[in-house]
C-alpha cells in the first residue's frame, strides 16, 4: 500500500475492550501516554463478561488472582464470584482510571493494513470509517467468536436454540425438556444451575472434562475491612492463590516432562473427587473419566457438575449425535429423545479467530496466512516479524495456563517497553528484527516438547489448544513468572527503530 506523508489519528489505537484491553488502556496512562483511543464492536465494556450471561457464570479462577495485581477488589463476595460482579470490577477499573473518554464502542473493525510509508496502521471499520494509529495493540481476546456445531438438521429444530456465549435473559427453562450439547468451561457451570428446575436434562457429551473441587465459599465482610486496612494481607493471600495455580496447572503442564508426577497427582484427585460425586456408579464414573492426559485441554474447578448425573431428571448422553430432527436429536444407536429447549456449550472459535479481521502487514500479507503457511510463530508471544508497531494481548503463545490477569501484565508490559523505547528514540517505526523473532521461536518450539501436550496421550482430547500441525500455540511453554520476567528483560535491541521522516529524507 502505497503511504502518505501524515499524522495519525491517535499515537496507540487499543482494539478491545474487555480486561485485555483495559490492562493496556490503563498501562498507557501510566506511561503518560494521552493520545489512545480504545475500540470494540459491543455496545459496553467487560468482553466475555459483559456477553457471557448463562446461568451459573462465574470464574474459574480464585476471585484474588482473577483481577490485576495493581488494583486489588478488597471486596470480592466469594472466592469464585458471579459474572455480573466480575462485569462490575471492570466497571471500576474503568471509572477510577479515566478510560471512558477514550472509548469508542459500537465499532466492528473489518481489517486492518500497515501502511509501510507512513509508519502508521490503517484500522477500517463496518461503519465504513477508517481510523488510523502509529501502533496497534490487539486485546480481542480468546472467546469472542462462539462455535456453533455443525450437525446435520440443526436449523430445522424448531424449539428453542440458545448458546452460552448468546444467552437469552428473558429464556424460562422451568418445567422444561433441556438438552446441553458440550461438556467444557461454560458446561459444568450451566448444567448444575438448570437442574433443579427443568423437568428432564440430557447432556450430550463427546469428549469428558477434568475437574477439581471448587472451594467456593462466601468472603465475610470482615475480610473485606481486613483487606482495605492492610492490603499487605490481600497481596499475601494472592501470592497463595497465584503459587497454588502455577504449581498445579502451569508447572505441572509446562514442565510435564521433568515433573510427571504432579499431572499424576492431578489426575489422582480429580479421580477420588469425581468418585465421592457420583458414589457407587460404576457405570457413569467410568463415562465421565477422561480417556487423555490431565492438561491436555483446560480442566476447571466445579461444584456441582458430577453430582447432577445423580438426579433423576439428568442423564447423560456418549452416543454421537447423528442428526437434529424437529423435536430432537436422534444418535447413532438408533435413540432419539424429544426436547423443549437446545442449549450449545459449544465453546469458540480460537485459534482461527487470532485476529477476528484481517490483518495486513508489511507487503500487503495477512497474518493468519501467514501463521497457516508458516506455522503460529510469534516473539516472546508478542509481535510477529513484518507486521510492525504491532502487539498482541492474547495471541499465539502468550498465555500461560494460569490466570488471564498474569498474561495480561507480561504483554502489556512488553508492548509498552518498545513504545516507550521508540518515543526515547523519535521513532515512528518499531518492528522485531527476523533473526530475533526465529530464535525465540525454536526456543519456543524446543521447550513445548516439554510439555503435557506431546506427553500426556493427547490425541483423544479434542482441545483448542492444538492446531492442525500438531503444535499447541495456545499455551506458552513457560511459567508466569518467567513470562513476567522476560517481559521486563528482553533485549530492546531485538527490535529494529526507524524514523519516518529520516527514511523519507534518504530516500
Amino acid at each position: 500500500m502505497t503511504g502518505r506523508a501524515e499524522e495519525p489519528d491517535h499515537e496507540v489505537l487499543v482494539i478491545g475492550a474487555g480486561f485485555s484491553g483495559i490492562g493496556a488502556a490503563i498501562g498507557l496512562r501510566k506511561a503518560g501516554i494521552a493520545d489512545f483511543a480504545v475500540i470494540d464492536e459491543l455496545d459496553d465494556i467487560g468482553g466475555s463478561w459483559h456477553v457471557n450471561r448463562y446461568p451459573g457464570i462465574a470464574v474459574d479462577i480464585a476471585a484474588f488472582s482473577y483481577c490485576y495485581a495493581f488494583e486489588p477488589n478488597a471486596s470480592w463476595s466469594r472466592v469464585f464470584p458471579s459474572g455480573a460482579e466480575v462485569k462490575a470490577y471492570a466497571d471500576r477499573c474503568v471509572d477510577k482510571y479515566g478510560l471512558r473518554p477514550h472509548l469508542r464502542l459500537k465499532s466492528t473493525v473489518t481489517s486492518a493494513e500497515y501502511d509501510e510509508s507512513a509508519h502508521l496502521w490503517r484500522v477500517f471499520l463496518e461503519d465504513e470509517n477508517t481510523i488510523t494509529a502509529r501502533f496497534v495493540i490487539c486485546a480481542t481476546g480468546w472467546l469472542t467468536k462462539p462455535k456453533w456445531p455443525d450437525i446435520e438438521g440443526l436449523d430445522g429444530f424448531a424449539g428453542i436454540v440458545v448458546h452460552t456465549a448468546d444467552w437469552d435473559p428473558s429464556l424460562n427453562l422451568t418445567g422444561q425438556r433441556v438438552a446441553v450439547i458440550g461438556t467444557g468451561a461454560s458446561a459444568v457451570q450451566v448444567v448444575p444451575a438448570i437442574a433443579p428446575r427443568v423437568r428432564q436434562l440430557s447432556v450430550y457429551q463427546r469428549t469428558p472434562i477434568w475437574l477439581f473441587p471448587k472451594p467456593d465459599f462466601v468472603v465475610p465482610k470482615p475480610v473485606h475491612r481486613l483487606f482495605r486496612i492492610a492490603p499487605w494481607l490481600q497481596r499475601a493471600v494472592r501470592l497463595f492463590t497465584d503459587a497454588g495455580t502455577e504449581l498445579s496447572f502451569v508447572i505441572a503442564m509446562v514442565h510435564n516432562r521433568q515433573f510427571p508426577f504432579l499431572v499424576r497427582a492431578g489426575e489422582a484427585i480429580s479421580r477420588l473427587y469425581l468418585r465421592l460425586q457420583v458414589k457407587g456408579d460404576r457405570e457413569l464414573i467410568d463415562k465421565l473419566t477422561p480417556a487423555y492426559g490431565l492438561g491436555c485441554k483446560r480442566p476447571s474447578f466445579a461444584k456441582g457438575y458430577w453430582r447432577a448425573f445423580t438426579r433423576r431428571n439428568v442423564d447423560l448422553v456418549t452416543e454421537p449425535i447423528e442428526r437434529m430432527t424437529e423435536t430432537g436429536i436422534h444418535t447413532t444407536d438408533g435413540a432419539e429423545r424429544a426436547f423443549d429447549v437446545l442449549v450449545l456449550a459449544t465453546g469458540f472459535h480460537v485459534l482461527d479467530n487470532l485476529p477476528p479481521f484481517p490483518v495486513r502487514g508489511a507487503g500487503g500479507r495477512e497474518i493468519l496466512e501467514f501463521w497457516r503457511t508458516e506455522r503460529f510463530q510469534v516473539y516472546e508471544g508478542s509481535s510477529v516479524k513484518g507486521y510492525p508497531n504491532l502487539w498482541f494481548i492474547v495471541g499465539p503463545y502468550s498465555f500461560t495456563g494460569g490466570s488471564w490477569f498474569g498474561t495480561i501484565d507480561h504483554q502489556v508490559t512488553h508492548a509498552l517497553r518498545v513504545i516507550t523505547e521508540a518515543r526515547r528514540r523519535n521513532a515512528t517505526e518499531a518492528a522485531v528484527r527476523p533473526e530475533s523473532h526465529d530464535r525465540s521461536f525454536r526456543r519456543t518450539l524446543r521447550r513445548q516438547r516439554n510439555t503435557v501436550f506431546f506427553n500426556n496421550n493427547c490425541g483423544a482430547s479434542n482441545s483448542y489448544y492444538f492446531d492442525e500441525r500438531g503444535d499447541a500455540p495456545a499455551v506458552r511453554p513457560a511459567s508466569t513468572y518467567e513470562a513476567a520476567w522476560r517481559s521486563r528483560h528482553f533485549d530492546l535491541d531485538d527490535y529494529r527503530y526507524a524514523n519516518r521522516a529520516d527514511e523519507r529524507a534518504g530516500g
